[in-house]
């Protein structure tokens, strides 16, 4: 019984170091929102354009532009709030968005993972 566990251990022990070979390539991105819907006082469209909802879902735009693979890693800026006039009759309400928010892009390293294609 106990020879069965060591060499189940020992087996473990063998697969187990595979597992933390995979490479990552990284990628950093500046890039910016698009405005938020509707004209509100600014300190409520910073808030609008500012939500981690928002941010999550850009930075998540801003890597999967990169191609096939590509995932956050981080967000290490979520940037500043720029701010703009409404056109038409609502000229003390404004439409903001965030400028250079700055995401870390990550991919696996083609070949780190799994057989190569074409080899045997």
């Amino acid at each position: 019984m106990r020879l069965n566990l060591l060499g189940l251990l020992a087996a473990l022990a063998l697969f187990s170091s595979t597992t933390f070979a995979t490479e990552y390539i990284y990628r950093d991105l500046m890039a910016n929102t698009l405005p938020s819907p509707g004209c509100a006082v600014e300190p409520e469209a910073i808030a609008m354009a500012s939500k981690p909802f928002n941010i999550k879902n850009y930075s998540k735009r801003f890597c999967q532009t990169q191609g096939y693979g590509w995932h956050v890693e981080a967000v290490k800026d979520n940037g500043k709030a720029v701010c703009t006039n409404c056109s038409g009759t609502n000229n003390d309400k404004k439409q903001c968005h965030l400028e250079d928010v700055v995401v870390t892009c990550k991919r696996i390293k083609p070949g780190s993972v799994g057989m190569l294609p074409g080899k045997s």
